[in-house]
């Protein structure tokens, strides 16, 4: 899978405004795609929502199971996200349930 096809998927929706895909350990396949999404002030989404919208746009072992809803990202110094730290969150958190 390339994220950034993804991402740019997600993007087309009108209450995304920011969005990043990222591996995350799945029991059954290794690995699988976790989206993590900011949505636009005032918009309200959940992931049965944007997984919908994916599947009519991108073949369905593309389309992430798990959705995080986040306010910001955490970013580098040049303002890129920094996916590993998402990644870190996403395990610590499975592992907290």
């Amino acid at each position: 899978l390339f994220p950034v096809e993804i991402e740019n998927a997600l993007a087309a929706h009108p209450a995304v405004a920011q969005s990043a895909v990222v591996g995350v350990p799945d029991p059954r396949w290794g690995e699988a795609a976790a989206a993590f999404v900011r949505c636009l002030p005032g918009a309200a989404v959940d992931g049965g929502v944007l997984e919908g919208f994916l599947r009519e746009r991108l073949a369905g072992f593309k389309v992430p199971r798990r959705w995080v809803f986040v306010e910001s990202f955490p970013l580098t110094a040049s303002g890129k996200i920094q996916k590993f730290v998402l990644r870190d969150r996403f395990v610590a958190g499975e592992e907290a349930r």
